[in-house]
């Protein structure tokens, strides 16, 4: 069975996942099934940001959201309006907000992982009856978080910044999904999951699947994987974790030196 690690995280958090599993002796190889486009704003969304100022917080879903909103910013505001406060739902998104804006962004708690549930578990989100909040995410999304805070009393206005794009995978991924040639399967995200599964046969089902939440790790179940292993969070670090404990002890290999040779 081939010892490669097939990734499915597109972008630069694609090649940077790949550069931590690698450090670590790992053989990776990427999937490439998904694309994020930027998409151009509509009236509501350039109307929401001309109001910038009127909104008590913004919150920030991925890396990719943080970008394209920082910058639609650039085109409307010279500097950043005071007293706005953001959220992001994992550390990579909060260091591109750093990165793109210079502002720091407000974390779920690190124990509670890196998803919508936890970021909804922020004491000042729990507090946003009259406020107004947007929420910057692509044109499809989990509707968790507005449908939670708009529960809470908060008027919430959610700007679309870019589309994802799917396709099947190309040769030679789709021989390794059709086969289960790979050691372990790794996904962070719904939706690649419901579109990977259309390719993966009987034993790619049930090779090593690693997910990001225990919400993924349901959704998998549900779609027929069989082998299920959860990591604290969407990092690199803790997807790296991850891996090695579960194809540590099976995938080692010690010097014998040259004993074996005549």
């Amino acid at each position: 069975m081939a010892g490669r690690v097939l990734l499915t995280r597109p972008g630069e958090r694609g090649v940077a996942l790949a550069r931590t599993l690698e450090r670590s002796g790992l053989v990776t190889a990427a999937l490439d099934i998904l694309r994020l486009e930027p998409v151009a704003l509509s009236d509501i969304g350039r109307a929401a940001l001309l109001d910038l100022d009127q909104f008590h917080g913004v919150i920030v879903v991925s890396p990719q959201a943080a970008t394209c909103l920082a910058e639609a910013i650039a085109s409307y505001w010279p500097q950043l309006p005071q007293g706005l406060r953001f959220y992001a739902v994992g550390e990579a998104t909060a260091e591109r907000l750093y990165m793109e804006l210079g502002v720091p962004a407000v974390l779920p708690p690190r124990a509670s992982g890196e998803h919508s549930e936890a970021l909804l578990e922020v004491a000042s989100l729990k507090a946003v009856a009259g406020k107004r909040m947007l929420l910057a995410r692509g044109e499809s999304g989990r509707e968790l978080l507005p449908e939670r805070l708009r529960e809470r009393g908060a008027d919430v206005e959610v700007l679309a910044l870019y589309r994802r794009h799917y396709r099947a995978p190309s040769p030679p991924a789709k021989g390794w999904l059709e086969q289960g040639d790979f050691a372990a399967l790794v996904v962070t995200s719904g939706e690649i999951l419901q579109h990977l599964v259309t390719w993966c046969g009987p034993v790619a089902l049930n090779q090593p699947l690693i997910v990001s939440s225990p919400r993924l790790a349901t959704l998998a179940g549900t779609l027929g994987f069989g082998s299920l292993h959860v990591a604290s969070g969407a990092s690199p670090a803790a997807l790296n974790a991850e891996i090695r404990a579960v194809l540590g002890p099976k995938g080692a290999t010690f010097d014998q030196g040259d004993h074996g040779k005549g």
